[in-house]
């Protein structure tokens, strides 16, 4: 079981999370293998996804490292947990969801944008500080929240690609997500397996060469 302690080192091993965001999930399990096969490894699905839960539950029975995006409310965190989820991710400072995932044992990654948000974010336990968008502001302001805030584990979410994922790394990203551009919303929904993990190891190759 992951733990909020322990998710912090795992995202430094494996520093890409896969958000899929798709009206429809042909196989959820093959979905997160053809992904490891490219190179990733956290999977995070979404609560705009009809369904979610039951694709979570599958993937998570495999053994897969996969979460749930877009909580917002301590309900869904609960049926995230119950589904199997191993983190949970929202887009802005949820208390309730925080509190959710205290109370489960489960790391929290919490949204936030602001030095003030980043500093809420930590105040209620997050696991990570999810800094969304980032694509709005670049790979430096990473850099600069980590004068005030050093020590936490900030993950930069929205506008990330393949051409600029080191250079929030080198900026102090300690992960990023990768979105449509790995996953994209018609492979995901008719299987087209071989092109996710395509299009997973291409993301990666900048990160490992």
């Amino acid at each position: 079981m992951t733990t909020p302690l322990s998710f912090p080192a795992e995202l430094a091993a494996n520093p890409v999370i896969a958000v899929v965001r798709a009206p429809h999930i042909a196989d959820a399990p093959t979905l997160c293998a053809a992904l490891a096969e490219g190179g990733i490894h956290h999977v995070e699905f979404t609560f705009t996804t009809p369904d979610v839960t039951r694709h979570l539950a599958q993937a998570a029975a495999t053994g897969a490292h996969v979460g749930i995006g877009t909580v917002l409310t301590r309900r869904q965190a609960e049926l995230a947990i119950e589904a199997g989820a191993r983190f949970l991710v929202t887009p802005g400072c949820r208390p309730e969801v925080a509190q959710a995932a205290h109370e489960a044992g489960l790391p929290a990654v919490l949204g936030a944008l602001t030095p003030t948000e980043v500093a809420q974010a930590v105040d209620l336990g997050a696991a990570a500080v999810k800094i969304f968008p980032a694509g709005g502001f670049g790979p430096r302001y990473l850099k600069e929240l980590h004068g005030p805030y050093p020590g936490i584990p900030l993950v930069a979410s929205g506008g990330v690609n393949a051409a600029n994922a080191a250079e929030y790394l080198a900026h102090g990203a300690l992960a990023v997500c990768a979105g449509t551009e790995v996953v994209p919303p018609t492979a995901v929904a008719e299987g087209d397996w071989d092109e996710i993990t395509h299009r997973a190891a291409a993301f990666m190759d900048p990160l490992t060469s």
